[in-house]
């Protein structure tokens, strides 16, 4: 982004206009580059910057003044911009490499807050909430034995010291029976997640439950990275813009069965220049955080559909 020619140039110059990188951080930085254990990470790194210096849509050939490194730190406000950098205190840019993680917050947070910032009680174990009979019937299987003393008799009250026990127990695989009683967890997981989802969208927030789905925000910003498929350098949409291009058809959540429980999400839209139907598509695990019974379980929410597809994604 420092209009750099040459990588190891750069990285030698140190630009002054990076200014939360440390004496320290750029001495590591430099030992990485050295090392050539990460030459492709580097060389695709540099050329998202290249590409973001001289697009009419982002920098259009200006030096930046200052680059923030924004990431590696949880937003003090209700932040919607997924930022990890900062530059001349307007453009921000999310970096991600590989990745098709959109969020990863509680099932609670997702299903009855809509990923909103609203008080809801996330607190309490998910999996307690919508299936406790098929909970507590796994839980019952992969305490027996020696290491299940002292753990308490209900799943429920599993507090982070019995956690550690049973997934340090379980880190070698399932008991015996264990595996059966984890798929019918799965399944009813599953289907009421869906269910309870479902019920929370309604026609009049469906395009605003997109909007956060697809990280479609107040304020535009860039998505600089790398897909399966090569270099990723993306101008993301507002709601506004998104409203001006697209119109929603639907939004539909249905469960999937088998194996972890798994929800599959797919907005159908119409492209309003040409009339054409699309759409976007992802999925949701909830999934214990940290292994088996480590901790309460998470969304983490996947996107399926390519993120040049996506509406509201537009390549530089």
């Amino acid at each position: 982004m420092c209009d750099g020619a040459d990588l190891d140039a750069t990285i030698e110059s140190r630009p002054a206009e990076m200014v939360t990188l440390s004496a320290p951080e750029w001495d590591q930085l430099t030992d990485l580059r050295a090392s050539g254990d990460f030459d492709a990470d580097f060389d695709a790194g540099f050329q998202n910057g290249r590409e973001f210096f001289v697009a009419h849509d982002a920098l259009n050939g200006r030096r930046p003044r200052i680059i923030e490194w924004t990431g590696g730190r949880r937003a003090p406000g209700d932040e919607v911009v997924p930022s990890d950098l900062r530059v001349d205190h307007v453009y921000m840019v999310s970096c991600k490499y590989l990745s098709r993680i959109l969020h990863n917050p509680s099932p609670a947070r997702l299903v009855e807050g809509l990923l909103s910032q609203v008080p809801i009680d996330d607190l309490s174990d998910w999996y307690g909430r919508v299936a406790p009979t098929e909970y507590q019937d796994l839980y019952d299987v992969c305490r027996q034995g020696p290491d299940g003393e002292g753990l308490p008799t209900q799943a429920i009250d599993l507090q982070p010291q019995h956690r550690r026990t049973l997934k340090s127990t379980l880190h070698a695989g399932w008991p015996p029976g264990a595996e059966d009683a984890y798929i019918k967890l799965g399944a009813t997981v599953s289907r009421v997640t869906a269910e309870l989802w479902n019920a929370r969208i309604t026609a009049r927030n469906a395009e605003a439950v997109l909007w956060r789905l697809l990280r479609i925000g107040s304020a535009p910003y860039f998505i600089l990275g790398t897909s399966p498929r090569g270099s990723m350098r993306l101008r993301i949409d507002t709601p506004w813009d998104w409203r001006e291009s697209f119109r929603l058809s639907s939004l539909e959540i249905s469960p999937q069965a088998g194996g972890q429980p798994l929800v599959r999400w797919s907005a159908i839209y119409i492209v309003k220049a040409t009339g054409e139907e699309r759409a976007v598509r992802g999925h949701v695990e909830i999934r214990w955080s940290h292994g088996r019974f480590g901790q309460p379980p998470e969304a983490k929410v996947y996107l399926d559909s390519p993120h040049e597809d996506v509406p509201g994604y537009h390549e530089l």
